[in-house]
């Protein structure tokens, strides 16, 4: 007695693992937009002197830089705190915005510790 699966059974099993291993790894392995992509850029940053880094992570937000200015999305921080942990990373700021609003000169003074 054989208690094997009939040939057509086999090759439909084998045919379905096959197409659902298939699905899951490109699932998987597809790239997905980063927020930082997706998102619209809320924070701008000016630099005195172009930023070393391209890419940053500051207060838990990935800031972009080209040349003297970075940009990032949205954060739960304040934007003078935001400035200023961005400011000890990454140089000396001659201007913050934040949405539509830019920082005041006494609080872009605050944020390079002046």
């Amino acid at each position: 007695m054989t208690f094997s699966l009939p040939k057509f059974r086999s090759f439909s099993a084998v045919t379905l693992a096959l197409v659902w291993t298939s699905l899951t790894f490109g699932a998987a392995l597809t790239p997905v937009e980063t927020q930082a992509r997706a998102a619209t850029p809320y924070y701008t940053a000016e630099f005195a002197a172009p930023a070393a880094e391209e890419r940053a992570i500051i207060g838990g937000v990935v800031w972009q830089c080209a040349g003297t200015t970075c940009l990032a999305a949205k954060a739960s921080s304040r934007p003078v705190t935001l400035c200023k942990r961005v400011a000890r990373e990454l140089g000396e700021i001659t201007s913050f915005t934040a949405g539509n609003k830019a920082l005041e000169a006494d609080e872009l003074a605050a944020c390079n510790g002046k």
